[in-house]
Parts: structure tokens; C-alpha cells; sequence
């Protein structure tokens, strides 16, 4: 009975050694420096201790957007617009989320939109698709009014904009 738990407990060590050795040596090779070992290790240990205090929990797992809905998503896709550089911005397929919490009075917003990109002209005739070409993804700061919840455009941040084939 004894020899079992000496093995698994030496099987445990084992793995835990591996997995470490793996880490830094990975970490050398991205980085292509020396690892931080003491910086890795507490990291790691404040991750797993994360886990189990109950007011940390939101921050240890990782929640879904919750969706929104903004009173002025034509100014909002204007500047999207404006930003990103494309030819149109479709608000009817614009995707506001967010990840705080709906109760607060200013929320940071995700917004998804597809683009369109200019008429292509081909041997004199213009062929206007209505497929789009780009998806924008930028984020801004909204926060309640008296007619809803409103995304200030003064704060909408391109953050990429995906070419889609």
C-alpha cells in the first residue's frame, strides 16, 4: 500500500517537474531570452490560488459578452467608417457586446460591423456587390442617457479590420 502512494506521488513530482521544464524552455525560445523563474513560478501559483478565493472567480474564468443594444448605431457605423477607411458599414449587421457589468452607468462596448469596399470596375462595366468585403472590429465607451445607452463616437477605437474572402 505504502509502495502505491510513493508512486503516484513520485508519478505527481514527475509531471510537475516536466510541465516546468517545458515552460521555461518554451518561454526561452519565444522570448529568446533567459526565463524569470521566481516571476514564472509566482505567476503561476497566484493564477491557481485565483482560482479558489470566491471573489477573485470572475477574473480566473473567462464569461461570455453579454449583447447591447445603443440608440445610435448610424452615427456609430458613420464613424466606423470614417476610421476604418472602407466604403460602408452595414448597421444592420453591427454586434455590440460587453464584458462589464449592464448595471454600471459607463460600459466599454465591442462592436462587430461588416464593410464594403468601393464598386469594382471591370473592362467598363461597374459590378456593385452586396457581399461584403471587410469585417470591422473596434471598441468605444457607452454609457446611459435618457433615451438609452449611447456609445460616445468620439471614443470608438479601430481595433482590426478582417478581410474577408
Amino acid at each position: 500500500m505504502a509502495n502505491k502512494i510513493l508512486r503516484i506521488l513520485l508519478v505527481i513530482v514527475l509531471f510537475v517537474i516536466f510541465f516546468e521544464v517545458g515552460l521555461f524552455s518554451s518561454y526561452t525560445i519565444i522570448t529568446a531570452e533567459a526565463p524569470n523563474i521566481q516571476g514564472l513560478i509566482d505567476m503561476q501559483i497566484s493564477k491557481i490560488t485565483g482560482i479558489f478565493i470566491p471573489e477573485e472567480v470572475d477574473d480566473a474564468l473567462v464569461k461570455d459578452p453579454t449583447l447591447v443594444n445603443i440608440t445610435n448605431k448610424k452615427d456609430v457605423g458613420l464613424r466606423m467608417e470614417e476610421l476604418s477607411k472602407v466604403d460602408g458599414v452595414n448597421v444592420d449587421s453591427m454586434n455590440i457586446t460587453t464584458y462589464d457589468d449592464t448595471d454600471n452607468k459607463n460600459l466599454t462596448v465591442n462592436i462587430e460591423a461588416l464593410g464594403y469596399a468601393s464598386p469594382n470596375s471591370t473592362s467598363g462595366q461597374i459590378v456593385i456587390s452586396q457581399d461584403p468585403s471587410y469585417k470591422v472590429i473596434a471598441t468605444g465607451q457607452a454609457s446611459f442617457k435618457e433615451n438609452g445607452l449611447r456609445v460616445d463616437e468620439k471614443s470608438i477605437n479601430i481595433n482590426s479590420i478582417l478581410k474577408l474572402y
